[in-house]
C-alpha cells in the first residue's frame, strides 16, 4: 500500500503522449496549417489526423492544465510541512516557468504552453485559499468563456497572411540555427497575445478543477463516485462527439468543425479523468519506473522539442514538410517513448529530471537557506 496519491502519476504519463503527437505537426509543418499544411498525404495520413484530432486536440492540454492545479495543492502541502514561505517559493516557481518558456517558445518551439501557465498561474496563487465549491463554479464558468473566445476567434479572424508562411519555410527549408532562432523569437513574441486569448481563460478553468480535486480529496480516491459518473456520462459521448467533430473539420467544414471541437473538448477530458482514476492502481516494478520517469514531465515535455526540433528543422535533419502526417506523429510517440527509457536511467541515480532540477534552483534561490537558517540568541 502507498499513500501517495497515485492518479497525477497516470495522468502524466498519458499525457505526455497526447500533447506530443498534438505539437508534433506545428514543428513538423507549417504553424498555421499544422497536418493540413503537409505537402505529402496518404490514406493513412488522413487517418492519422482524423484520429490526434480526435483523440487529443485540446484534451491533453486540458489534462496538464488540470494537473497545474493539482501541482499547486501539493506544493502548498509541501511548504506548510516544512515551514517555508509558500509565496515566496510560488512567486519564483513562476518565474522560473517564464524563463524556461521563453527560452523554449524562441529556440524550439513557437507554441509553447509554460510562458501561458506562468502567466495565468499566478492569478491561481491568489484563488488558492478558496472553497472547493466556488473554485468549481468558477472553473466551469472560465471553460465556458474559453468556449465563446475560441469560437469567435476561429470563425472571425482570418488564416495567416501568405507572406508569414513563405517566411517560415523559407527558414525551416534552408535557414541556419541563427536564422532560425530568430524567427521562431520574433513569431513567438506575436504569437504569445493570441496564445493567451485562446487558450489563457481554459488553463486557469483547469488550474481551479486541479486544484479543487486535491482540496476535496477526489485526487486522493480514484474509486471515488464522481470518477466513476465521469467515466459513466462523459467518456463515450466525449470520445464519439470528438471524433464526428474532427471529421468534420477534416472532410467537411474545417470552420465549424473546430468549433464544434472546442465545444466537446471539456467532456472528453472530463471522461479521460474519469479513465485515468480506474486505471490508478499500485503498479509494478516495471510500471512503477516508468511512472517515475513520466513524473519528469518538465524535462521530458522539453526534451521533446529538443529533439523533434532538431529533426525537422534545416539546421538539423532537415525534415520540415517532407514527411506525411502518419509518420511524424510515429516520430513523436517513437521520441517520446525514448525520452521516457532516458529518464528511468537518469531517475535511477537521480531524485528530479535535469529541467525538474533547473526549476528547483530557482524555485528555492534565497528562500529556502533563509527560511531554514536558525536564529541565534540576541540577532536581528
Amino acid at each position: 500500500m502507498t499513500d501517495r496519491a497515485l492518479m497525477p502519476d497516470y495522468l502524466r504519463l498519458l499525457a505526455l503522449f497526447g500533447i506530443v503527437v498534438v505539437n508534433v505537426q506545428f514543428m513538423a509543418f507549417p504553424m498555421s496549417e499544422g497536418f493540413d499544411g503537409a505537402s505529402r498525404q496518404a490514406p493513412v495520413d488522413g487517418v492519422a489526423v482524423w484520429l490526434v484530432n480526435g483523440l487529443a486536440y485540446l484534451k491533453t492540454y486540458g489534462l496538464f492544465s488540470f494537473m497545474f492545479g493539482v501541482g499547486l495543492a501539493f506544493q502548498m502541502r509541501s511548504a506548510e510541512r516544512r515551514h517555508l514561505p509558500f509565496g515566496s517559493l510560488y512567486r519564483n516557481r513562476m518565474i522560473g516557468l517564464l524563463l524556461l518558456g521563453v527560452a523554449h517558445g524562441c529556440l524550439l518551439f513557437i507554441g509553447d504552453i509554460l510562458a501561458v501557465y506562468a502567466i495565468v498561474g499566478t492569478v491561481l496563487y491568489f484563488w488558492r485559499r478558496w472553497p472547493v465549491a466556488r473554485l468549481l463554479r468558477i472553473g466551469v464558468a472560465l471553460l465556458v468563456i474559453q468556449l465563446l473566445i475560441s469560437a469567435a476567434v476561429i470563425a472571425l479572424v482570418p488564416s495567416a497572411p501568405s507572406d508569414i508562411a513563405d517566411l517560415e519555410r523559407q527558414f525551416m527549408t534552408d535557414g541556419s540555427l541563427v536564422e532560425t532562432v530568430v524567427f521562431r523569437s520574433i513569431a513567438f513574441a506575436i504569437l504569445m497575445p493570441i496564445l493567451l486569448i485562446f487558450q489563457g481563460f481554459s488553463a486557469l478553468g483547469w488550474f481551479c478543477l486541479g486544484l479543487a480535486a486535491v482540496r476535496s480529496g477526489l485526487i486522493d480516491r480514484p474509486d471515488h463516485p464522481l470518477w466513476q459518473r465521469a467515466r459513466r456520462l462523459c467518456l463515450i459521448p466525449g470520445v464519439v462527439l470528438s471524433l464526428g467533430a474532427a471529421a468534420l473539420m477534416q472532410w467537411y467544414d474545417e470552420r465549424l468543425g473546430e468549433i464544434l471541437t472546442i465545444i466537446v473538448a471539456p467532456l472528453a477530458t472530463v471522461g479521460y479523468l474519469g479513465l485515468i482514476a480506474a486505471i490508478a492502481r499500485l503498479p509494478g516494478p516495471v510500471l512503477s519506473r516508468v511512472l517515475a520517469a513520466g513524473g519528469a514531465s518538465l524535462s521530458i515535455y522539453l526534451g521533446q522539442s529538443i529533439v523533434l526540433s532538431t529533426l525537422f528543422a534545416a539546421y538539423g535533419f532537415g525534415l520540415w514538410d517532407a514527411v506525411g502526417p502518419a509518420v511524424a506523429v510515429l516520430m513523436a510517440l517513437g521520441v517520446t517513448a525514448v525520452l521516457i527509457g532516458l529518464l528511468i536511467v537518469w531517475r535511477s541515480r537521480f531524485a528530479l529530471g535535469p529541467f525538474e532540477w533547473v526549476l528547483r534552483k530557482i524555485t528555492r534561490f534565497r528562500v529556502v537557506a533563509r527560511s531554514e537558517t536558525p536564529v541565534t540568541p540576541g540577532s536581528s
